[in-house]
């Protein structure tokens, strides 16, 4: 919690300097070079390297659907030093109200209140123009949640995959295979060691329909298990 605190001292100081002095087109793809940098910060000094593989796969001119398993906390600076693509995160409302953070959330990512239907649906309007009109990539994790139980993956929700569908983009999917062996999200604890994860082949969308979303649920499901399994 300390390294945390104290990264904020550098990194809050640069993610307004991008807001504030770079030009506004620009700012995504600056604070992501940010956002990069600070999880390459935390993760030096938690004693953690990542072994990352398949980043060939990913083309860093197309904006796609990422979607991963989500475990702990580490996977969103994880998933900033798995990708060099810029990207947004679909957050709860709830983080913007974290002094600071909170304005830099609003700033870098898409926001939703879970208990407002209007905002909901207004918050899949924001990925689409994110998506579409600035060709910047979104990363949604379809079990909703962290998951803290000891299933493999929770029960996937259908948005991710409407979305896809709705956008006719592709879909990357990340397997993050052990970030619940450093910082569980059952307990507050890290360890040192080596992270690994893996991009799979990303799955085209191109021609499908709504009646595919449980085709491409079950898709996407079944190839996060295989690479759970292995």
């Amino acid at each position: 919690m300390l390294i945390v605190a104290l990264s904020h001292l550098i990194v809050i100081p640069a993610y307004f300097f991008v807001f504030i002095f770079l030009p506004e087109k620009s700012a995504p793809v600056n604070a992501h070079k940010v956002s990069r940098f600070w999880a390459t910060l935390l993760f030096t000094c938690f004693f953690i390297r990542t072994d990352i593989k398949g980043k060939e796969l990913i083309n860093s001119n197309v904006a796609y659907i990422f979607i991963s398993n989500h475990n702990s906390q580490l996977d969103i600076p994880l998933f900033a030093r798995a990708c060099s693509n810029t990207f947004r995160f679909l957050s709860k409302i709830e983080v913007t109200r974290i002094p600071l953070m909170g304005y830099i959330v609003k700033r870098i990512y898409i926001t939703v209140d879970r208990k407002s239907r209007e905002d909901r649906v207004k918050s899949v309007e924001k990925m689409k123009s994110s998506l579409l009109d600035e060709r910047i990539s979104v990363v949604l994790f379809p079990e909703g949640t962290r998951n803290r139980t000891d299933k493999p993956l929770l029960d996937f929700k259908d948005g991710a995959f409407r979305l896809a569908i709705d956008t006719q983009l592709p879909i990357a999917v990340l397997t993050i295979l052990n970030t619940r062996d450093f910082l569980p999200a059952t307990k507050f604890e890290m360890k040192p060691g080596i992270i690994h994860a893996t991009w799979s082949e990303p799955i085209e969308t191109k021609g499908l329909t709504a009646n595919d979303v449980p085709m491409l649920k079950e898709k996407v499901k079944e190839l996060l298990l295989k690479n759970l399994g292995k």
